[in-house]
């Protein structure tokens, strides 16, 4: 069984993330054999922020929340790849899907190559 670790951190990230959870789920249903685990970096960490947005997008709470917080471009980008480095050195996965283009995006990219 492989493994794909879904990255978001952003509320659009998570819009874009959706439908490949669907697709996912389905496949699982069908006998697929990849999994995922759903990884919310903390870069927007304000859940009143999200408030019914998971439950509206059928998106499940984050597996692992890297909970990184506010701070500047760098310091949220160095903080995202060391939790999401010590996640993978913990449990690696097979795969990293990164989408949209903030900063969860660069630094989940960088750590997991």
């Amino acid at each position: 069984m492989k493994r794909i670790d879904l990255m978001a951190g952003a509320r659009l990230n998570f819009m874009k993330i959706a439908p490949n959870i669907d697709a996912l789920n389905v496949a699982e249903m069908w006998g697929g054999s990849l999994r995922f685990r759903l990884i919310h970096t903390g870069q927007h960490y304000d859940r009143a922020m999200f408030g019914s947005f998971f439950e509206e997008l059928g998106i499940p709470d984050p597996d692992i929340n890297l909970e990184v917080d506010s701070g500047t471009q760098a310091e949220q980008t160095a903080a995202i790849m060391v939790r999401y480095e010590k996640v993978l050195l913990k449990e690696k996965s097979d795969l990293c899907l990164v989408v949209g283009d903030v900063t969860s995006t660069m630094a989940c990219s960088i750590a997991a190559r």
